[in-house]
């Protein structure tokens, strides 16, 4: 946290005031320069056709960096600049100007192309921008004033000056002091203003001890565990942004993963990195990180406490031996007029040679195949030498081995086999298993009865989140075996070829004889610069993906670096499917391990990590909380001393004024009250009302417009102005974890918070008291 810094009042039109509004309009004028060339650029890259491999290659890579450029422009245009630091003229180098001794700080960097390319204005992300967070009065880092520039649309609408050289102050006619944040009067502002339902970012009043993490190059995980209201996910956001800026070459390629809690939650951050000029990072949740499965159903906690799980690894691995199966009976199949048995002789050999292999199912399958027709295809020779040759076998190699070309053309003989050998996809195999007791029963024998019955379904309705990391499993475990995938691929390519080729047919066909004639031999016609193959291959670019959007199809892609928020919600086996997406274990994982709800998460990050690197992760802190008012934090740190005496309370830097209350009514006038309270909120900003799973579903006809209507599970990571809890009785008995659901509940809100209750409040509610 920095020392004390005396601040100004916020000014109103003064000759300062007017000097920054030059500055700002000569920055959107470059700016709108950058973005006409950018987009001028691309114009012309998308007009060029044929050349080399290499020339194609180079317009591809054009084409993606100019439609980068053009899309940070744009996201840059709303607040471009918002700061400016004055530094001591003892710390400039001889021959500084004063203009040299101001340094403005933005979205962007945007230099001069009039005066040697300096710098009018520094990427919050650049080194040099980096003081303008962290100066103190302790601590000036050689700045005597920081200076805070509000904006609207293009026009500058207040400033604000904070002096970290109190003789500066002093020569300005500013008296007293403020003790504080960093941009206290900022700050403060943007904690005070309404919520609007969508995150937006704190690039204008980042603080010391976010940025220290924001920029931190710890290569490893990198843990931030942090109470409610500390900028977690905020300070996930912009790490996000300055990895990307500063190891652009290699994260451009690879991508960053940033992974959620809940669809309601990436729907309220997805602005922030767009705001802050970076588009190319994939957004998820566990349930969606399986490439082609959207979580659509929502188990029991207990259900998936089971599925999250490490038992599942045997579970799974049991389920697809138990596809390896073999024939009770020999069976019979007709083969050119003559009988071939299948037996369990048969199948056991071919079953043990592809099981050998420790290859993944499919990938195993040929082999089974194979095994399984060469010992078919020598009975029937032996067979055929013993009825048909007198009982000498006169067959020769080469007419055994058409005998099995034959048998695998045979759709009844291969239907046989691959009976006990199925081809198999995750889905087939998950969605049998969890239909199945029997499966069930004999993948699973060392689980519980009462597990084994929460794993089975009667019907397959859709997957859920849980299910994700068990179908990401199974791939592992059965493998891809894409031959025919890569037949297909060369099908489609081939009629490309064919349909270019056809164009250019066409193209050359339409040309005019006489105009032909006419023309100078030495000039090329269209069809003379590009072959059916470049026609081909120009269609191809033009349907590249982003580095985000091919990683979402791929389920194989490894990530340049991952962000996990509310990492503690993670089970044992979504982590297993996490890892496999960052070998490099680069990773930032931010969380509080006292607000873990749900009973497959951790309360130990040790015991989470230390499978994967060991003691190779760093632990940082957020100990400030910039969301949740004091009045609330009074009445939640209760709540957390109940959940882990050792844990500290984050400090509040705010009071909102409004005194959090509980109201206890009968349970047939629970819903009225709760209507009534949310109709008393008359302010602006929105309204939540969070009840246990069980009862919120008697409220949803509440949700609309400012107000949402939420279980503790999806409220989670977000916040509301104001905040209405129902029954924290009912949520602290709605699963082992129901204290920390509770907590979470209890600082969801900005401003205001209040209670309505039927049952008894839980003793840790005590400081609670009815409305004035």
């Amino acid at each position: 946290m920095p020392d004390e810094a005396a601040t100004g009042p916020d000014r109103t039109i003064t000759d300062e005031q007017e000097h920054e509004q030059q500055h700002v309009s000569l920055l959107y004028d470059r700016l709108d320069g950058l973005r006409r060339y950018a987009q001028s650029r691309l114009a012309s890259v998308l007009l060029e056709t044929g050349g080399t491999p290499q020339a194609r290659s180079e317009r591809e890579s054009f084409t993606q960096m100019y439609s980068e450029d053009i899309a940070k422009y744009d996201a840059a245009e709303n607040g471009l600049c918002f700061g400016r630091i004055d530094l001591d003229p003892e710390e400039l180098e001889a021959g500084a100007t004063a203009a040299d001794a101001r340094r403005y700080v933005g979205r962007v960097g945007i230099l001069d192309e009039d005066d040697d390319y300096e710098p009018l204005l520094l990427d919050w992300r650049a080194p040099l921008a980096r003081p303008f967070y962290l100066a103190t009065t302790a601590s000036p880092e050689g700045v005597t004033r920081r200076r805070h520039i509000r904006t609207r649309s293009r026009r500058v609408t207040g400033i604000a000056d904070e002096y970290l050289d109190l003789e500066a102050a002093q020569r300005a006619g500013v008296a007293g002091t403020a003790r504080g944040v960093a941009g206290e009067s900022a700050l403060l502002t943007a904690l005070n203003a309404a919520r609007t339902g969508h995150m937006a970012d704190i690039v204008e009043t980042i603080q010391s001890e976010q940025d220290a993490i924001i920029r931190s190059n710890h290569k490893s995980v990198m843990v931030v565990q942090g109470g409610p209201g500390t900028g977690k996910t905020a300070v996930a956001l912009h790490r996000a942004a300055y990895l990307l800026y500063t190891y652009r070459q290699q994260l451009a390629k690879s991508g960053v993963l940033i992974v959620g809690p809940n669809a309601t939650f990436l729907d309220y951050i997805g602005q922030v990195l767009p705001s802050l000029g970076e588009t190319g990072v994939l957004l998820s949740t566990v349930g969606d990180m399986y490439p082609g499965v959207t979580a659509t159903q929502q188990d029991s906690l207990e259900t998936g406490a089971v599925k999250g799980s490490l038992d599942m690894v045997a579970v799974l691995k049991q389920a697809v031996r138990d596809r390896q199966s073999v024939p009770r009976k020999p069976i019979t199949i007709p083969f050119d007029t003559y009988t071939v048995t299948l037996d369990r002789k048969i199948v056991s050999r071919a079953r043990g040679r592809a099981r050998s292999s420790r290859r993944p199912h499919n990938l195993a399958r040929p082999l089974f195949v194979s095994a399984a027709v060469e010992a078919l295809a020598d009975q029937f020779a032996a067979n055929l030498g013993a009825n048909v040759l007198g009982g000498s076998n006169l067959l020769s190699r080469e007419d055994v081995a058409d005998i099995r070309d034959e048998m695998r053309q045979d759709s009844a003989l291969m239907a046989a086999i691959d009976e006990y050998w199925p081809r198999l996809s995750p889905q087939q195999v998950l969605t049998d298993l969890l239909q199945s007791p029997e499966r069930v029963d004999s993948a699973a024998p060392d689980l519980t009865p009462r597990q084994r019955a929460l794993l089975h379904r009667d019907r397959h309705t859709g997957f859920s989140a849980a299910d994700a990391p068990l179908l990401d499993e199974l791939a592992e475990l059965l493998g891809v075996d894409d031959a025919a995938e890569r037949d297909r691929a060369d099908r489609e390519w081939r009629a490309q070829i064919e349909d270019a080729q056809g164009a250019l047919d066409i193209l050359t066909g339409s040309a005019p004889q006489d105009l032909e004639d006419e023309l100078d031999p030495e000039i090329l016609m269209a069809y003379d610069l590009v072959d059916a193959s470049q026609l081909a291959q120009r269609h191809e670019m033009r349907q590249q993906l982003t580095a985000a959007e091919r990683a979402a199809a791929d389920r194989t892609w490894t990530f340049g670096h991952v962000i996990v928020d509310e990492a503690q919600e993670l089970s044992a086996m979504a982590w297993r499917m996490l890892m496999r997406r960052i070998p490099n274990r680069w990773m930032t994982l931010v969380g509080d391990t006292a607000q873990t709800g749900d009973p497959a998460g951790s309360s130990s990050w040790q015991s989470v990590l230390e499978p994967y690197v060991a003691n190779r992760w760093k632990l940082t802190e957020l100990t400030v909380n910039y969301r949740t008012p004091s009045e609330i934090m009074a009445v939640a740190q209760d709540v957390l001393a109940a959940i882990d005496p050792d844990q500290s309370v984050p400090r509040s830097v705010r009071d909102s004024g409004s005194v959090p209350w509980a109201r206890r009514v009968s349970r047939e006038g629970l819903t009225a009250e709760v209507r009534a309270r949310v109709a008393a909120e008359t302010g602006p900003g929105l309204v939540a009302v969070i009840a246990s799973e069980d009862t919120v579903a008697d409220y949803r006809h509440l949700h609309g417009g400012s107000v949402s209507v939420l279980s503790v599970r999806e409220a989670k990571g977000l916040e509301f102005d104001s905040v209405v809890v129902v029954e924290p009785a009912a949520i602290v008995g709605d699963s082992p974890r129901g204290m920390n659901d509770l907590y979470v509940a209890l600082t969801r809100a900005t401003q205001r918070l209040g209670v309505v209750h039927s049952e008894a409040l839980p003793e840790v509610l005590s400081k609670l008291t009815p409305p004035a």
